[in-house]
C-alpha cells in the first residue's frame, strides 16, 4: 500500500518535521507492506526524515504570463470565478503523484485555522475524482475557523481524524460522520541526546519557547515575557534555555529567542539552544528540562510526553484541546489575550512550580494512553483500508 502525505511545508519547522517523522513511524510499525511518500513544499529539508520511500518536490508551480494556461486560467476566473484549472496547475507537482497512489494524507495539523484553503480544496477534489482515498491527519480546527466552503471540503474526506477532544466534538455536532477522534502523533517520538551545554542545570533547567507568530498577533506579549523572564531570575536558582523550534525565513523562533539572549546572558544562568538541531535532538533537550514553557505546539508535546511540566502559551484551539485531554481541563494554557499580561504570566508559572509534582504524576497516568491514542490512528486507517 501506498500513502502520499502532501500540505506539507517542510521540516525547518520542527513540528511538521515532528508530525512526518513519527506519523512514518506508527504507519510501518502497525500496517504490512506499507510505503510513505512526502509531497513538500521544501523537499531538500525532510532528507534528515530516513524512513520515507520517497520526498517529492510538491512547491508550487507558476502560470507563464501570456501562454495559452494562463489566458485559459484568466478566461475561467474572471468569467465564471472558476479557479481550478489554475489550481490545478499550480499544484500540479502534488497532482501528478496522485494516480500511483492508494491512499493520500493531508497532515498539516491546523492548515484549517487559518482562513480558507482553496489550494488544498482542489487537491483534495482531485484526489477524490481520482477514485482515492483521502485522509485529513491529525487536524485541528476551530468553531471560528468554520465555513460553508470548509464544510464541503470536510465532507470529501473519507476519514477526518483529530487529534483533540474540542476539534472532535464541534466536527460531529456540525453533522460529520466521517470523524474519529485520536492525538497527534508526536505524541509518540523519540528522542537523541546530544551533550549538554554549559551553564545547564541537570534537573534544574527551565526550558522557554516563544515565537514571532504570538508576538505578531499580540505586540505586548514580547515586553510580559522579558517580566517573566526576569522573575524566575529573581526567585529561583533555575537556568533558563531558549528553546528555538521553527526555523523558516520570517518565522524565525531563534532570532527572537536570540534578543532575550543577548539581554540575560551576563546573568550566567541563560543559555540559547542551536538553531541547527532537528525535531529529536530539540526533543532530546527538552525531555531533560525540569519545565517548559512554549508558543510552539509540537514543543510543548515534546515536554508533555517527556512528562515535563508544561504552561503553554497557546493561541489557538490545538492547545487548548491538548491540555484538555491531558488533564481534563485548560491546565496551564493561557490564550493570546493572556500573554501580554505579566501577572498573569507570573500566576501561572508559580502555579507550574508549586505544584510540580501533581502535574508529572498527571502526565506520568495519562501520557501513556494519549499514546496510545496517537497510534489508534493507524487502526482507524486499517479500517477504512479493509
Amino acid at each position: 500500500m501506498k500513502i502520499m502525505m502532501f500540505a506539507h511545508g517542510g521540516s525547518l519547522n520542527r513540528g511538521c518535521e515532528a508530525i512526518v517523522r513519527s506519523s512514518t513511524n506508527i504507519l510501518k510499525e502497525n500496517m504490512r507492506d506499507v510505503k510513505v511518500y512526502l509531497a513538500s513544499d521544501k523537499p531538500d529539508t525532510d532528507r534528515i526524515i530516513n524512513k520515507l520511500d520517497g520526498i517529492y518536490d510538491g512547491s508550487n508551480s507558476t502560470i507563464k504570463k501570456y501562454s495559452i494556461p494562463w489566458f485559459i486560467s484568466s478566461f475561467k476566473v474572471k468569467l465564471f470565478k472558476d479557479e481550478s484549472y489554475a489550481l490545478g496547475l499550480i499544484h500540479k507537482n502534488i497532482i501528478q503523484h496522485i494516480k500511483d497512489m492508494d491512499i493520500c494524507f493531508s497532515i498539516g495539523g491546523d492548515n484549517y485555522c487559518y482562513g480558507e484553503q482553496p489550494a488544498w480544496y482542489e487537491v483534495d477534489r482531485r484526489v477524490k475524482a481520482q477514485g482515492k482515498k483521502l485522509v485529513l491527519w491529525g487536524c485541528s480546527i476551530g468553531e471560528e475557523d468554520m465555513s460553508e466552503t470548509k464544510m464541503e471540503d470536510l465532507k470529501l474526506f473519507d476519514l477526518i481524524l483529530a487529534r483533540e477532544t474540542l476539534t472532535f466534538e464541534m466536527l460531529r455536532n456540525r453533522g460529520l460522520n466521517n470523524v474519529r477522534l485520536c492525538a497527534d502523533p508526536a505524541f509518540t517520538m523519540e528522542k537523541e541526546e546530544l551533550g549538554l551545554p554549559s551553564g545547564w542545570k541537570e534537573g534544574n533547567t527551565l526550558g522557554l519557547n516563544f515565537s514571532p507568530l504570538v508576538w505578531k498577533r499580540n505586540k505586548e506579549s514580547h515586553t510580559a515575557i522579558n517580566s517573566l523572564i526576569e522573575h524566575i531570575l529573581e526567585t529561583t536558582d533555575m537556568t533558563i534555555a531558549l528553546t528555538p523550534h521553527v526555523l523558516q525565513s520570517g518565522n524565525n523562533d531563534y532570532e527572537v529567542l536570540k534578543d532575550f539572549y543577548e539581554k540575560y546572558s551576563n546573568t550566567g544562568r541563560v543559555i540559547l539552544l542551536p538553531n541547527n538541531l532537528n525535531a529529536i535532538q530539540y526533543k532530546g533537550y527538552i525531555s531533560r528540562m525540569r519545565f517548559f514553557i512554549g508558543a510552539r505546539t509540537h514543543a510543548t508535546i515534546a515536554a508533555y510526553s517527556s512528562l515535563v511540566p508544561t504552561m503553554v502559551l497557546g493561541y489557538s484551539v490545538k492547545s487548548k484541546g491538548i491540555a484538555r485531554d491531558i488533564f481534563g481541563e485548560e491546565k496551564l494554557v493561557l490564550g493570546i489575550n493572556d500573554i501580554s499580561d505579566s501577572d498573569k504570566l507570573i500566576q501561572s508559572f508559580n502555579k507550574m512550580y508549586v505544584e510540580e509534582g501533581q502535574l508529572k504524576e498527571r502526565l506520568r497516568v495519562s501520557i501513556p494512553k494519549i499514546k496510545a491514542m496517537s497510534y489508534r490512528a493507524v487502526d482507524y486507517v486499517r479500517e477504512l483500508v479493509h
